[in-house]
């Protein structure tokens, strides 16, 4: 049987992260930096919108936990994980830095990942790509205030699920995968961003920006979103044999618990 010690950090050789929103309180610190320390990788990269900087000049909000995760990030830097860091639309302001290192971090406009198996995968957020942010600020004001109407109804739904010992659930995840209109403009946005790597003439392409985590072929192009940490704690990572992986943390995070549960009972 499989050491259930060697769950305890599982190691991947990339990990994708994005939208984690530091500086905002609908950030999942907690969750977040559970991830961070209990997983190990080769390759870590951040595809932006990691630090909200709109939001903390807002509110100047910043807790403790969330220097917790910027140091375990850096600690993970100078133990030898290489991180590339790809800014976005909340975080644009460090596009300044591209091409510079802040310590043992590379900033980025865009990179390319080459898989295990030898997959060519186009690295950047998304924010360049979406034509409601870029063209229309009237309707990116009335979307940003029913997105944040919608987080703080699903902040009220899981502090129910938390009394009653439900584990944590993503309602506006559900609603984005369900309402037509919210389907439509993710449909637009990934095929944009496919037929942007098929333009390049990679194999696929890795975003974050949408808060979406999916994975599929369009345009016959690999398209994975690594989804966020404001709404379903999500991550993609790679695998050493170059198998690519949504992971939910709430969900794996419990099928884990359940294996080492499992286990010691067994060894009992």
């Amino acid at each position: 049987m499989r050491s259930v010690y060697s769950l305890y950090p599982q190691r991947f050789r990339s990990i994708w992260l994005s939208d984690t929103h530091l500086g905002s309180k609908e950030c999942k610190a907690q969750y977040l930096l559970d991830f961070i320390n209990s997983t190990e990788c080769d390759n870590l990269f951040l595809l932006g919108d990691i630090i909200d900087i709109w939001s903390y000049k807002k509110y100047k909000y910043w807790p403790q936990l969330h220097t917790d995760i910027i140091r375990a990030i850096l600690d993970k830097a100078r133990q030898g994980t290489k991180v590339i860091y790809v800014p976005g639309n909340h975080d644009e302001s460090i596009k300044d830095y591209i091409g510079s290192m802040f310590g043992e971090i590379k900033i980025s406009e865009r990179y390319v990942h080459t898989t295990a198996d030898g997959k060519t995968l186009l690295l950047l957020h998304g924010d360049e790509f979406d034509h409601l942010i870029q063209y229309n600020k009237l309707l990116c004001t009335l979307g940003d205030w029913s997105y944040t109407v919608l987080l703080k109804l699903n902040k009220i739904i899981n502090f129910v699920r938390r009394r009653l010992g439900i584990p944590y659930w993503s309602f506006s995840s559900y609603l984005k995968s369900h309402v037509k209109s919210a389907r439509e403009h993710i449909d637009r946005f990934e095929n944009i961003v496919t037929s942007e790597a098929q333009r390049l003439m990679v194999d696929g392409v890795v975003c974050g920006h949408i808060h979406h985590a999916e994975m599929c072929v369009k345009n016959d192009v690999l398209y994975c979103n690594d989804g966020d940490w404001v709404e379903s704690c999500t991550s993609l990572v790679e695998h050493y044999d170059g198998k690519l992986e949504i992971i939910h943390w709430t969900e794996h995070k419990q099928a884990l618990k359940s294996f080492y549960n499992d286990a010691v009972t067994e060894a009992a």
